[in-house]
């Protein structure tokens, strides 16, 4: 085995990996169909037919409750907005306490911020990185209304037990998709098992507008608030006769009928593309988990993984050097891909535990946590979730290569990457020492 990149030798690949692309012709034609429309959005922020939006988003929307087997889905602008609008929507306000996930993107945790509520972190699972239903009991007192669960990398929760938690306390449920637009949890989609669903069509995703979202629900009564947030709701309720009034100052959340037209096309892909995913996800774990001290990611019976990412465990005892010097020689075998800049398509970590940011060390914000209608006492100490913190800071390693458009040959060229690494650990340490 030739001299590691990383002290002077030869790196495994030269040239960029592929980039991710899922637009195609069906897209250019679609969006050509609207631009030659002229009409690129047809929602009006006042009651009638066109407050619900133009022929294009309704026909996404309907597409994609069939998609999640779910009565109701409103197209939002993001799945920010589409995490706002179901904590709105949920008439979560000053004084509650919304129990998150300290290890996802940010939005998931402050869009109890938005109202004035308290969000309030337990621990993860793990092996699914998702949240552990043991510490979200441990973290529900009077002030708890909702839990914001998210399907991380593509595993769904434990929707379960956390479902029976919610019964038990009587508390809502939303579920942060934005990452599993195709996992099943017990041959249910996510999305439809909680009160409400939110995912992302962000130009990172399995598919995406280029920015987009949608909320599903099986509620009408929460159907017709996302509706009202999403759209100006104080502008409408008198006239559209609804009677709960708790959050319905709209914002404008709408996505256009451009957005709505190439997501119909790439909702259409989905299925293909994750046969892809799941083909070099299945690929990539097999050949790693050759390597001891390397274990690919866990799927839990009656799961379907989206592998929106693969999620490795690393254990720095077994195989002597620490994980982000390890990865550090890897990144140096394997460059990055084309469309990502200098970014690397491997990763030590993910998102440094979201309660040691500022806005939560500091507590800024003169509502939120600084409320006086807020009676309880919130940690976000360091040490606050163990498990998240030790999976960031030394076990979990993320891999992008299992996206559509590798090829055999590239998926090969990430397992020899690792074998170098692997076989050539001792020189690692020496250069460390």
């Amino acid at each position: 085995m030739h001299k590691l990149a990383m002290l002077g030798g030869e790196p495994v690949r030269r040239h960029l990996f592929p980039a991710h692309n899922t637009i195609g012709p069906e897209e250019k034609r679609a969006a050509l169909e609207v631009l030659d429309s002229g009409n690129l959005s047809q929602f009006l922020g006042a009651w009638g037919e066109d407050f619900y939006g133009g022929p294009k988003v309704q026909e996404f929307e309907r597409a994609w409750a069939f998609h999640t087997q779910t009565t109701f889905a409103h197209a939002v602008n993001s799945n920010t907005s589409g995490l706002f609008a179901a904590i709105g929507a949920c008439n979560i306000g000053p004084g509650d306490e919304v129990i998150v996930s300290p290890y996802t993107m940010s939005a998931s945790a402050i869009a109890p911020v938005i109202y004035g509520a308290v969000p309030v972190f337990a621990d993860i699972d793990p092996q699914t990185f998702c949240l552990a239903p043991a510490s979200i009991e441990a973290h529900i007192t009077d002030r708890t209304r909702a839990i914001l669960v998210v399907h991380i990398f593509g595993h769904p929760a434990d929707m379960d037990a956390i479902n029976a938690l919610a019964r038990r306390y009587n508390l809502q449920v939303i579920e942060d998709c934005a990452q599993a637009p195709a996992s099943y949890y017990r041959g249910k989609s996510v999305g439809g098992l909680g009160d409400l669903g939110v995912f992302s069509l962000n130009y990172h995703k399995h598919i995406h507008t280029g920015e987009g979202g949608l909320v599903t629900t099986n509620r009408d009564d929460l159907a017709e608030k996302i509706a009202l947030i999403r759209n100006h709701g104080e502008q409408v309720v008198e006239e559209k006769g609804s009677k709960d009034l708790v959050n319905t100052f709209g914002f404008n959340y709408r996505l256009t009928e451009l957005q709505a037209a190439i997501g119909i096309e790439q909702l259409k892909k989905l299925p293909a593309l994750m046969e892809v995913r799941k083909h070099n996800s299945q690929f990539l774990s097999k050949h790693l988990d050759q390597f001891d001290g390397i274990s690919s990611p866990y799927v839990a019976e009656d799961c379907v993984h989206s592998y929106y990412t693969q999620a490795f465990r690393y254990n720095a005892e077994i195989l002597g050097v620490s994980r982000d010097i390890f990865l550090k020689a890897l990144r140096a075998e394997l460059p990055s891909s084309y469309g990502r800049e200098k970014d690397s398509l491997i990763g030590g970590g993910y998102v440094r535990p979201l309660y040691l940011q500022p806005i939560y060390q500091d507590r800024i914000g003169r509502c939120a946590f600084n409320c006086p209608r807020y009676k309880g006492q919130v940690s976000y100490q360091a040490g606050l979730c163990p498990v998240t913190e030790r999976m960031h800071f030394s076990e979990l390693f993320i891999l992008e290569y299992n996206r559509p458009g590798m090829t055999k040959a590239d998926l090969q060229d990430v397992v020899n990457g690792f074998e170098k690494v692997y076989s050539q650990r001792q020189a690692l340490r020496d250069w460390h020492e």
